[in-house]
């Protein structure tokens, strides 16, 4: 199974931001594991080192980022991401840029904590806590 993993849902883990981390933490342990195939767009990657940076400093954000990056692979975002992102007219123009990454990477979920931005997304777009439950159902 193939997940694209929001910035949110790295941000919790790299800042330990207690209301979430569990929850976001299980997912990486999902791909670390290799139980699911994890992604994070490449566009995702540079917003994470900035804001990251500011709680923890560059130095760590970047050995934090490595880390992340050796369970998610980076998923590349093309000019043809980008506009095809733009003629969307999403609200929210990184949500529209995620979804399409997702897209052609063929994913089954986006795990997000805000699934309400994706809702004209084609591919399902849950909480860490659905999809860890999701999981669950599939290992019964």
């Amino acid at each position: 199974m193939k997940v694209l993993a929001d910035s949110n849902i790295v941000l919790d883990i790299l800042l330990n931001r207690s209301a979430f981390f569990t929850d976001s933490k299980e997912i990486f342990d999902l791909a670390e594991k290799k139980k699911i195939i994890g992604y994070v767009s490449a566009s995702a990657v540079t917003d994470i080192f900035y804001i990251s940076s500011k709680g923890i400093g560059k130095d760590s954000a970047r050995e934090a980022i490595k880390g992340i990056l050796s369970v998610f692979y980076p998923a590349t975002v093309t000019d043809n991401h980008i506009y095809h992102a733009l003629d969307m007219d999403w609200e929210d123009f990184e949500d529209s840029v995620q979804f399409v990454v997702g897209e052609s990477l063929a994913v089954d979920y986006i795990i997000t904590r805000n699934p309400q931005d994706f809702s004209s997304s084609s591919i399902p777009a849950v909480t860490p806590e659905q999809f860890i439950q999701t999981m669950a159902d599939i290992e019964k």
